[in-house]
């Protein structure tokens, strides 16, 4: 089971979360940075991700699009700003409209103490039994309601992609 985020990381409005999946590296890396992989699992339990662009780079941008089953679109985009393929990858984050533009959180109805931009880091390690250890932080979002149902998106974001992780090592085993 995946560890919970400490006080600390509350207390500074930073998100860390440490999980280990039963996968190469190389499978983890192309789950977060295909477009039609990322689809299938970036968003909490029962979202869907319709729309998914990304211009891998240092120094390119992404547009996301999270669906939530009453049928709300949540639109995230942000920079690369590091990309060590495929260990590292560190980027801005924030909310935006269908357009790409960037909008405070509260457009969607949330919180107006969250900040325009974010910072993303994803760091994977793999292990020579094959596993991956992948350390997520999403810094910089205050403590709160708001930061709680992220780290509930992240930790049921990352339930679905260890199941299409074990779909791809399952085809590629095959």
């Amino acid at each position: 089971m995946p560890k919970s985020p400490s006080r600390a990381d509350k207390a500074a409005g930073d998100i860390t979360i440490t999980r280990e999946f039963a996968v190469p590296r190389a499978l983890v890396w192309k789950a977060w940075t295909d477009p039609d992989l990322l689809k299938r699992w970036h968003g909490p339990k029962d979202f869907t991700a319709p729309h998914i662009k990304i211009d891998l780079r240092e120094g390119g941008r992404y547009h996301y699009c999270m669906r939530s089953p009453d049928g709300q679109d949540y639109w995230s985009t942000g920079r690369f700003l590091e990309l060590v393929e495929p260990e590292r990858m560190v980027c801005t984050d924030s909310f935006a409209d269908p357009a790409g533009n960037v909008v405070p959180a509260s457009f969607y109805g949330m919180a107006g103490d969250l900040p325009l931009e974010l910072r993303f880091e994803l760091d994977l390690k793999e292990s020579s039994r094959g596993k991956t250890r992948l350390t997520l932080r999403h810094l910089g979002m205050p403590a709160g309601g708001d930061h709680d149902l992220a780290v509930q998106g992240w930790y049921e974001s990352l339930d679905n992609l260890e199941a299409v992780l074990m779909e791809m090592k399952a085809s590629a085993d095959a």
